[in-house]
């Protein structure tokens, strides 16, 4: 009784708030304003250049530099996640997708933080490509786009069943703004560079020398790193710690070669290793530090050079999205004529579930790469079709062995050791 007779309580107090309000002209419920987007009333982060939310699951998104690969992503890469990049065997290809994600930022206008052990930063920045501008780009992008994308009346002979797969869009689409293309045989422009705002972590140079060849080395680098990010995310108000800063921006995090014998670690040196839990708890403490502050993260690791398959499997765990690339340079497949239209395989190991129960993974598994004169392409593997009328390979050796064995009768068919099929 005590309880209904609080509840009619709380019913009498606010109809007489209705009342008067009506009584007044004026409502209790008000219309928000364009100034309060958000829960707490701050401005709404898709005035963010560069960035656009998810139609999946509504997270904020930025672009990788690469459409093709943003469309593998669901829309491109989630603020506040990391993008892990197994590297290539002899790590040629994937510094391209490193400096497309800081490229891509630089057109944007969002801050950069560039960390590396190998390459000053500020080297990394001039060697950045251009934004594809030109008009024998353009064509260039036109040309892949049509050839990728055959009209809808063209049945293909290869297999009736390819023509239910989906469409990956590799040009331009005109309908999407997001993301830009890049010309790889020209640097990005002087100008863009002194204009936009970046951050450098070269590890020799925050190393003590009095620390350099110690055990210490590696404990200390993965430190420098975290406070040095950390200190970047805090001070700039990328964590969002400061209401009255209206105009917000996107962090940028490129970390290169990460887990190197360059960073001190010896992962890729030894299969029982002590220092293994070192880079996983770096991993850990980074992607706290993401999740709270509006950056993403993107991490080169040579993969294919760790000794213990289980650490891969751990970072793996600890990355949001991995993405690995397999080159074919200096391997079987660089001269099978199968694979003679491509320069490598791209794998697409793990989507982050954001928002949401289950993984939305791409319907598309077989993909490869391609680096042409200006652009660095994402297509699917297409295998060239055996277009004759005849038996296969392997029905042919069949029959002929089996002709052998046949002889000149068909008494000699009881000895042989194959049939004939009908």
């Amino acid at each position: 009784m005590a309880a209904a007779d609080t509840c009619g309580a709380s019913t009498l107090r606010s109809g007489s708030v209705a009342s008067e309000a009506g009584q007044s002209g004026t409502s209790s419920f008000q219309r928000r304003g364009k100034a309060s987007g958000g829960p707490g009333g701050g401005p709404r982060l898709l005035s963010i250049a560069g960035t656009r939310p998810s139609v999946r699951n509504g997270q904020l998104l930025v672009s990788t530099g690469l459409p093709a690969l943003d469309q593998l992503l669901g829309g491109g890469l989630a603020v506040g996640t990391l993008l892990l990049i197994e590297e290539d065997k002899y790590n040629i290809y994937s510094p391209l997708l490193f400096k497309y994600f800081l490229a891509e930022g630089i057109i944007n206008g969002h801050t950069l933080l560039v960390a590396s052990a190998k390459e000053n930063p500020a080297n990394i920045l001039q060697e950045l490509p251009a934004p594809l501008l030109d008009d024998n780009g353009k064509k260039e992008l036109e040309d892949v786009h049509s050839a990728k994308t055959p009209e809808p009346d063209v049945n293909m002979k290869i297999a009736w069943r390819y023509q239910l797969q989906p469409k990956m869009e590799v040009g331009p689409v005109s309908s999407s703004r997001f993301g830009h293309y890049y010309d790889v045989s020209k640097r990005i422009p002087q100008e863009l560079l002194e204009s936009s705002k970046w951050h450098g972590f070269f590890l020799p140079e925050h190393i003590p020398p009095s620390l350099k060849g110690e055990t210490c080395f590696l404990s200390c680098g993965y430190m420098k790193l975290l406070q040095f990010i950390q200190n970047s995310i805090y001070t700039e108000g990328f964590d969002g710690a400061n209401p009255q800063k209206k105009q917000k921006n996107i962090l940028r995090i490129g970390i290169q070669n990460l887990g190197s014998p360059l960073w001190g670690d010896d992962i890729c040196c030894k299969e029982n290793c002590d220092s293994s839990q070192r880079l996983t708890k770096f991993l850990y403490v980074l992607r706290g530090l993401l999740r709270s502050s509006l950056s993403a993260c993107i991490i080169t690791m040579p993969a294919h050079l760790v000794q213990n398959k289980s650490i891969t499997t751990r970072l793996r765990n600890l990355s949001d999205t991995v993405v690995g690339l397999e080159s074919f340079i200096g391997s079987e497949k660089e001269t099978n004529p199968l694979y003679k239209d491509y320069h490598g395989l791209i794998h697409i190991r793990k989507i982050p579930r954001l928002n949401n129960l289950t993984c939305d993974e791409s319907d598309v598994k077989d993909l490869a790469f391609k680096l042409k004169r200006k652009l660095f392409t994402i297509e699917r593997l297409h295998l060239p079709p055996d277009l004759s009328d005849t038996v296969g390979r392997s029905s042919k050796q069949d029959l002929a062995a089996s002709a052998t064995l046949l002889g000149a009768g068909c008494s000699s068919m009881a000895g042989g050791k194959r049939h004939l099929d009908f």
